[in-house]
């Protein structure tokens, strides 16, 4: 298990940490060669995932979901990203799609998809970003517009998280000027009018698709609008904020885990000047830096999600999250790249996967630009509310999200 003496986990969480780590080194581990070597979308293997629930992990049981909350949900993203940054992807994208019904799905709405999230046979996915506009959401071009009981959409979105895998796209686009004029629509990836972009294999990631969603006049029933008619932006950006930031701060430390533990194994197993590398203190030093970025960066995303759990205010804790495991990532993946040298570069060594799945964890949810943007406007005062306070969980008495707390004690790896 890999944990830090300033992390906080329950009995539960544990278990489920190893049982995650169990299927991801049984059941992901033996397919990922065949998807670097293909870079398909591996579309079964993700059925296979989906089917053990953890999609779920933040639906309420009374829809058939884990109710196992925001801590639980990242130890699953990141143990099977730890195998297959690619998978990580996946079901972090998969999970992101499931807020939008959550936050803003009516009674209907939720009755009617959550237990088919909660059960793996529907793969929802959000859509916002636009080629032109990027992650200046208020730029977007989409639009739809109201016929009778329908509305008809049109436009194009891209980098799509599981476009091709997708049951459920969460659309948002234009119904009019301003930033109230945007809205968000369920559009059942078999409705006529939604097309996709052939998948196009990128440098990392194999096996996950990011693709691109044509609307050319698809028609939409008015009851598939998720939220009221202007609430659009309110779903893009307390889905990115509250899952798609901490979701992939929690794929950064699973691929930032599997560099260390590559590492070390290079480092003990190739001689020099008679003696393993891990002997030498340089080598130690490069190791030592290593292991200080992962242990930074899974404490502060533990600790984000944990307050989210508890209904806490953490806007910042969460975008800070990203902010300091991609940094830190990126960092360590350059470390590796320097300690394995040379024979890094070859695409059989885990450690060239690893580095380029790593260039992928930046760009969604806003780069690292964005995440100090926002984080200047908390120095300086000018916040804009929490998203964190204003979807905050019911706390019952005793709650599975937030249960009584224990140290974990550190193992050694950690």
């Amino acid at each position: 298990m890999t944990s830090t003496t300033a992390l906080f986990l329950t009995d539960e969480h544990e278990a489920l940490r190893t049982k995650i780590r169990t299927y991801a080194e049984t059941e992901i581990a033996p397919r990922v060669a065949e998807m670097e070597a293909h870079r398909h979308v591996d579309q079964d293997l993700s059925a296979r995932i989906a089917r053990q629930g953890w999609i779920g992990a933040t639906i309420d049981p009374a829809y058939g979901g884990m109710g196992a909350g925001h801590l639980a949900k990242t130890l699953i993203i990141e143990e099977i990203s730890r195998v297959s940054g690619a998978m990580g992807a996946m079901v972090q994208a998969s999970q992101l799609g499931t807020a939008k019904i959550i936050y803003y799905g009516c009674d209907e709405q939720r009755k009617t998809w959550l237990p088919r999230i909660a059960a793996g046979t529907c793969l929802p996915t959000i859509a916002v970003t636009e080629a032109d506009s990027g992650s200046h959401v208020l730029g977007m071009q989409a639009t739809a517009r109201r016929d009778g009981d329908d509305y008809i959409l049109s436009g194009r979105k891209v980098y799509i998280g599981n476009s091709h895998i997708g049951d459920l796209h969460g659309v948002v686009v234009r119904t009019g000027p301003g930033s109230r004029g945007l809205s968000a629509f369920l559009v059942e990836a078999d409705r006529p009018g939604l097309s996709l972009g052939p998948h196009r294999p990128a440098m990392g990631l194999h096996g996950f698709s990011f693709g691109e969603l044509f609307l050319d006049g698809c028609r939409v029933p008015a009851s598939n609008m998720i939220g009221a008619e202007g609430e659009g932006l309110d779903v893009a950006y307390s889905s990115s904020v509250l899952y798609g930031r901490p979701n992939l701060a929690a794929v950064a430390l699973g691929i930032h885990q599997a560099i260390i533990e590559q590492s070390v194994a290079v480092a003990e197993r190739r001689i020099r000047h008679g003696q393993p590398l891990a002997e030498l203190p340089t080598i130690q030093q490069r190791l030592g830096r290593m292991q200080s970025r992962l242990t930074t960066a899974r404490t502060v995303l533990y600790d984000a999600v944990h307050k989210l759990d508890l209904g806490l205010p953490c806007d910042d804790e969460l975008i800070n999250a990203k902010h300091t495991g991609v940094e830190a990532l990126l960092a360590t993946a350059q470390d590796g790249m320097r300690l394995h040298g040379a024979a890094g570069l070859y695409p059989d060594q885990p450690m060239e996967r690893f580095f380029r799945d790593a260039q992928h964890v930046e760009p969604p949810a806003g780069t690292d630009d964005i995440q100090l943007h926002r984080l200047g406007e908390k120095a300086l005062g000018r916040t804009r509310g929490q998203w964190s306070q204003r979807h905050a969980p019911p706390q019952p008495t005793t709650s599975k999200a937030a249960p009584a707390l224990r140290p974990t004690t550190p193992s050694a790896t950690s």
